[in-house]
């Protein structure tokens, strides 16, 4: 049974809208507490997001899989294929944009690889968000197309109980969950090159490395499963209290193993994906029930309805306008894109979080108008 679900699109916008905040606060200095990472094990709202849109990019892959699987292995392979790489040159774009840098010397290329002042090696990070989703997607298409919806499910499982294991037995004897005795680590650096490692933390650590990158996967592969089992029950109540019952299943099940295997999205523990994706399965489930059952489909509802329909191009955009106009250079630091924060809101009275807070939700605004004058328009840039 292939029904509209309006609630499946304000889910994905809002996880974008929530991608987008949370990422361009006006000072990373100053940012409440539930608008930030945790800072190693736990959560924070914040630590929802990333995983809440790969599950979104399950749900919408039970509605295109069918057509894929009418169409054939050539058919798959053509579309699959395509996006995957597209998504992760477009992730590899960005990182990599705007190509030069200020430097005492003026503007300058910015190459591949480099070594900076203090003799570290830097590079184009290879790695990130956007290049996460493409290879989650990629893995979770061929896992789904091949392998069926109960197959891919146990094929999830084992991943999450294989991750777990790898990470106990070759991490750190004296921590293996930590930063540092977490043994991703040293598959990055040897596949990856120091180079192109993420250096935001105090030692050499990709958030978004290759072996965290599987249990992310099987966000994606929840997602699928839990839209193909809204399509296939149809809009009923026995489907919403199926939703709710896994949901609050997945989320006990990631609670226990968090007591072995600590919720820490960092390294994307097996603990996390069965958490977030649990919580997932139960706010889906509370918007169906509001906007499909119940019919409210209010001013919010709409506000985050247009995010959805250019997901991933509003995502990419609000990456790439502020690292072009930081170029343009003003004065002490001032550029076109944080005219606002430096200007204005850095002098709203009180505690300065406010002002970094305001600004976020300025360039949520501003990302809103151009997705809602690209809605009125008819313009969708599917990736």
């Amino acid at each position: 049974m292939n029904q509209r679900f309006y609630s499946l699109d304000v889910f994905r916008g809002a996880t974008v809208c929530l991608m987008i905040m949370v990422n361009n606060p006006g000072s990373w200095e100053h940012i409440f507490a539930p608008l930030d990472h945790a800072k190693w094990h736990g959560l924070t709202p914040t630590d929802l997001v990333f995983p809440f849109f790969l599950f979104a990019v399950g749900n919408a892959l039970s509605f295109v899989m069918p057509r894929l699987q009418a169409g054939g292995d050539a058919v798959f392979w053509k579309k699959v294929l395509k996006r995957f790489l597209l998504i992760w040159g477009i992730g590899l774009f960005l990182t990599w944009w705007p190509f030069v840098k200020w430097t005492d010397h003026g503007l300058v290329g910015k190459p591949w690889e480099w070594v900076d002042d203090k003799g570290v090696h830097q590079g184009v990070r290879i790695l990130g968000v956007l290049a996460r989703i493409a290879i989650c997607y990629f893995l979770a298409s061929i896992a789904i197309y091949y392998l069926k919806p109960k197959k891919a499910f146990l094929l999830g499982l084992l991943v999450l109980l294989a991750y777990w294991a790898l990470c106990f037995i070759y991490g750190e004897a004296s921590d293996p969950y930590s930063m540092a005795g977490w043994f991703g680590n040293q598959v990055d650096k040897a596949l990856l090159g120091m180079a192109h490692i993420y250096k935001g933390e105090k030692i050499p650590f990709d958030p978004e490395g290759i072996m965290s990158t599987f249990p992310a996967m099987v966000n994606v592969i929840f997602g699928y499963l839990v839209g193909d089992y809204i399509q296939k029950k149809g809009k009923n109540h026995e489907m919403l209290s199926g939703l709710f019952v896994a949901g609050i299943a997945m989320m006990i099940t990631g609670f226990c193993w968090d007591m072995v295997f600590p919720i820490n999205k960092k390294i994307w523990t097996s603990s996390y994906t069965i958490y977030t994706s649990g919580l997932a399965t139960i706010t889906i489930a509370t918007m169906i029930y509001l906007i499909e059952f119940k019919n409210v489909k209010g001013a919010l509802a709409k506000f985050f309805d247009v995010f959805g329909k250019n997901a991933l191009f509003v995502f990419a955009l609000s990456a790439f306008l502020p690292k072009g106009l930081a170029l343009i250079r003003i004065g002490n630091g001032v550029n076109p894109w944080n005219w606002l924060y430096q200007k204005v809101l850095i002098h709203v009275p009180g505690d300065p979080k406010i002002g970094s807070f305001l600004y976020a939700l300025c360039v949520i605004t501003l990302m809103w108008a151009i997705c809602y004058w690209m809605d009125k328009k008819k313009i969708y840039i599917k990736v």
